[in-house]
């Protein structure tokens, strides 16, 4: 096989370092066209992007659940959804770590270096930059999506605009509650 010399040292033909968002877009639609359940879009979506996407060590869902220890301003936390990759911590509390920033802000949370993030929760010690999408449906949160990368700064603007557009896909096709 060829591999190119700026091709990236952990891509295969099959994943790349600067996507084509437009085309990944609509390859998940059509994934996602004949089927509604979360669970099983949730399981399609993750493989889907851990396999499309370079130098990932890391992609899936928290889903929201009722806290094992709720307080007035946060009754829910994050439990652990579909995923690929290494096993991951299992709950999370909103605003703790990225994943629970992100839930609490309901905003997107890109990280170069997860080690300088404050309260960086390390469920895998090679994870060194994160995105962190919510999910959001008719206004409420229902979860969020996390991708974790063994190499610093690996998410760009540009990855950060193809991701949310990805998951609004995901968000439209599945049945959520």
């Amino acid at each position: 096989m060829f591999v190119s010399p700026t091709a990236s040292p952990t891509a295969s033909p099959t994943t790349s370092d600067q996507p084509d968002y437009s085309m990944l877009s609509r390859q998940l639609a059509s994934i996602l066209e004949s089927e509604r359940n979360l669970i099983t879009n949730a399981a399609q979506f993750s493989a889907f992007i851990y396999n499309s996407i370079s130098d990932l060590n890391w992609a899936g869902f928290y889903l929201c659940t009722h806290a094992s220890k709720p307080t007035a301003e946060f009754p829910h936390e994050l439990l652990l959804g579909p995923f690929q990759g290494k096993v991951a911590c299992t709950r999370i509390p909103f605003k703790r770590g990225v994943c629970g920033t992100a839930a609490a802000e309901r905003r997107t949370v890109l990280v170069s270096d997860v080690h300088a993030f404050p309260g960086h929760i390390a469920c895998d010690s090679a994870s060194n930059s994160e995105i962190v999408i919510p999910l959001i449906k008719d206004g409420e949160l229902f979860g969020v999506f996390d991708i974790d990368s063994p190499r610093l700064d690996r998410f760009s603007r540009d990855d950060q605009q193809g991701l949310e557009q990805l998951v609004a896909i995901f968000v439209a096709a599945s049945n959520i509650k």
